[in-house]
């Protein structure tokens, strides 16, 4: 018999959760943007998350914790209504659908929120899995993060709205 995959989890964001975030976050940019981003680039990307902002950040916007079996495999997070600033999935289940999970709920969120667009400034790693969630390009940005460039692109999508259901007419 095959072994069924356990369904994920979403929670909201805990502040004990920062150290596994931190950790998720720095695995997948070690492992899975190498083809995009330099040593220097990714190190430089990687200590942000050392920083005090990074758990005062999780804290301030929505985030979003996807888990397997309770524990923390991805997280997400939605600055005001309409920008998604982090999306992070751990290398050992990218490719699963953890980010699909995290961004479909992130725009059902949104959209709850009032924004008819969201925006997400996308890595050069993310900026296919946005395009293929039907985000379009804006505009090619470079950003200094620990004394290195790092490029991304700012991508834009229109949230489509239904009316609420139950709503009064």
């Amino acid at each position: 018999m095959g072994q069924t995959l356990p369904k994920p989890g979403l929670r909201p964001f805990l502040p004990a959760d920062v150290p596994v975030l931190a950790g998720i976050f720095t695995a997948s940019i070690e492992e899975l943007t190498g083809d995009d981003y330099s040593e220097a680039q990714q190190q430089a990307w990687m200590e942000t998350a050392e920083d005090e902002e990074f758990g005062k950040g999780l804290a301030s916007d929505l985030t979003l914790v996807a888990t397997l079996d309770g524990s923390p495999v991805g997280f997400a997070s939605l600055r005001g209504a309409d920008h998604i600033r982090m999306l992070y999935v751990h290398p050992a289940v990218a490719g699963q659908g953890i980010a699909t999970l995290l961004v479909d709920a992130l725009e059902k969120l949104a959209g709850g929120r009032g924004a008819t667009n969201l925006t997400v400034d996308a890595s050069d790693t993310a900026q296919n899995f946005f395009a293929k969630r039907g985000y379009a390009a804006q505009q090619r940005n470079s950003v200094t993060v620990n004394d290195e460039w790092l490029a991304n692109t700012t991508m834009k999508k229109t949230l489509v709205t239904t009316p609420a259901s139950g709503a009064l007419q």
